[in-house]
């Protein structure tokens, strides 16, 4: 079930019984009796922080099956509603001001649907909203002075690709009293970062072109400084930034005081300007991903093919592009020492070319990605395959990748990969320096369905999390499938690659890098394999069950 996110502390794993229905086709967990029987969606809108009842929040049923029978209505003083609906599946949500929208025993995008006529109590539900916090403060300079127009980025830890990642979420730009707020921001553990540029600041040049004596500068030295971009508590990189944990309801000030450090002038020289000039970009790692190239105005050319770069002292990738030769990266320190860049360090980047086709299709779906997810940092490149199945992926950094297909709509997989008349198969690609592939892509859709039910003991099992592990699991991640049981237990995998899985369930396991294949090993011995078999198969697995095991974290 869709939904919004909310992060719960781990406090407990439970691998709980699973039952099992596996088809290639388009199975359906019965749930309805066939009878115009009504039945009751009843309960109460409460705080999650404390348990207070919420009076005037707005609740709203959805027909899962349905999206046009949907039934809304606000709670009284009590914070009590109720529908009258038939049986079926039914998305529970609630909302009121100064709390984050949630539907029923939402996680992440994950949420347990309401299912009726099945025997099961819904008539005292708890529906649970936690209050929006908000983290607020100012951006100050070395004066104490407020510092209008400064960039604040709000990163968080998110482990919804089962590993566990800090992505940026939202940017917010400084006003005239240097304030910034995030709000509504759900209980999680986030990191706060700034760029900005100091209003005095003077950048003189300090290198002339060749057989050019340079002017004496007449700008006070003081003034030739920047800010470094600069974390919660003055980190000046991401891996040394201090984590800023908030709870439901939290309202938190955080200043950021930036200092500033004497600027880096770095002379670049293309090797050879008549075949066309080398422009330096620079880039920073921030939470194991490159961030955007800085075509930064403190980039001047001083002469044919000759550049210099102004920047503050730290570690960068270093990127090279030009039209005679391949672009090139590199990672660089620089520091008041290290004053001129060397254009031929680094590994040249490598173009790729390649060709789609889907098993079993004739005709390639609308808006097809293909990426390149390398295997020591977290980013991903895509390219759009174009309506003839060819794909052009441009200054691909040398290395080990993983080879990613998807559309909007459907799933797909890469099971074969062509190369100079060489087939392996699999989605690894290596790609090597300076390289200018052609490969054909061999695709497969994922038009499996696994169904079943989370059970312990014999009753059914709410908001587990289920997860389809595919064998190989740090090397599958774009095999691997999720689902949060219903009301009943019951749960639903889509749109799974053909192959061999095995299912879990973990109560209370959403903060776990699940996708990680040690922490897999707790669970996987206790769940259930599964095969789907190919597209077009309708070959069906009878029901199992699990044995109940308790972990812990």
């Amino acid at each position: 079930m869709a939904g919004m996110r909310s992060e719960w502390n781990v406090v407990g794993m439970v691998i709980v019984s699973v039952g099992i229905l596996c088809a290639a086709c388009a199975g359906q967990i019965p749930t309805e009796d066939g009878s115009n029987a009504r039945f009751r969606i009843a309960g109460t809108v409460v705080n999650r922080s404390g348990g207070a009842v919420l009076e005037r929040a707005r609740v709203t049923i959805r027909n899962t099956k349905d999206p046009r029978d949907v039934q809304s209505q606000l709670t009284g003083d009590d914070g009590r509603f109720e529908f009258h609906v038939q049986a079926g599946k039914y998305s529970l949500h609630g909302a009121k001001r100064g709390f984050i929208s949630s539907d029923y025993n939402q996680h992440e995008q994950y949420s347990s649907a309401i299912v009726t006529g099945a025997g099961i109590d819904t008539e005292n539900l708890q529906l649970q909203l936690l209050p929006s916090a908000v983290l607020s403060g100012k951006v100050l300079d070395e004066s104490g002075d407020p510092v209008r127009k400064a960039e604040v980025t709000l990163w968080r830890e998110d482990h919804a690709t089962g590993v566990g990642r800090t992505v940026g979420i939202r940017r917010e730009v400084t006003d005239d009293q240097g304030v910034y707020e995030f709000t509504p921001l759900d209980a999680g553990t986030y990191y706060l970062s700034v760029t900005a540029t100091p209003w005095y600041a003077v950048h003189p040049a300090t290198a002339a072109p060749e057989g050019v004596v340079a002017a004496p500068a007449v700008v006070d030295q003081g003034l030739d400084v920047l800010y470094p971009t600069t974390y919660y508590l003055g980190a000046i990189e991401s891996d040394e930034a201090t984590p800023i944990p908030l709870r439901g309801g939290d309202r938190m000030e955080v200043d950021l005081r930036l200092i500033p450090v004497s600027a880096v002038h770095v002379v670049f020289r293309s090797p050879d300007p008549d075949k066309g000039n080398r422009f330096p970009l620079i880039q920073k790692r921030v939470f194991g991903e490159l961030d955007s190239p800085q075509y930064s105005e403190n980039v001047r050319p001083i002469g044919p093919g000759v550049f210099e770069l102004t920047v503050a002292p730290g570690k960068y990738a270093l990127r090279l592009s030009g039209q005679a030769e391949p672009s090139r990266i590199s990672d660089v320190e620089i520091t008041h020492e290290h004053r001129e860049l060397d254009p031929s360090s680094g590994e040249a980047l490598s173009n790729i070319k390649a060709s789609v086709r889907v098993l079993g299709e004739d005709e390639l779906p609308k808006q097809l990605y293909v990426g390149l997810r390398a295997r020591r940092e977290h980013g991903v490149s895509f390219g759009l395959v174009n309506s003839k199945g060819e794909l052009h992926i441009e200054e691909v950094v040398p290395g080990s990748y993983e080879v990613l297909a998807g559309s909007q709509e459907k799933s797909y997989a890469v099971v074969q990969i062509a190369s100079e008349g060489q087939e392996t198969s699999g989605h690894t690609l290596k790609v090597a320096a300076g390289a200018s592939m052609v490969l054909t892509l061999t695709l497969v859709r994922g038009t499996g369905r696994v169904e079943g039910f989370v059970k312990l003991g014999s009753k059914g099992v709410a908001g587990a999390m289920v997860v389809l592990v595919p064998k190989h699991p740090e090397a599958n991640l774009e095999l691997f499938r999720r689902d949060q049981s219903d009301l009943d237990g019951s749960f639903v995998l889509q749109g799974v690659i053909p192959g061999t899985y095995t299912v879990i369930a973990i109560v209370d396991g959403w903060d776990l890098d699940w996708s990680r294949a040690g922490v897999l090993a707790k669970y996987a011995g206790h769940g259930q394999t599964v095969v789907v078999p190919p597209a077009g198969s309708h070959a069906v697995l009878p029901p199992v069950v699990v044995q109940t095991q308790v972990g812990a974290k």
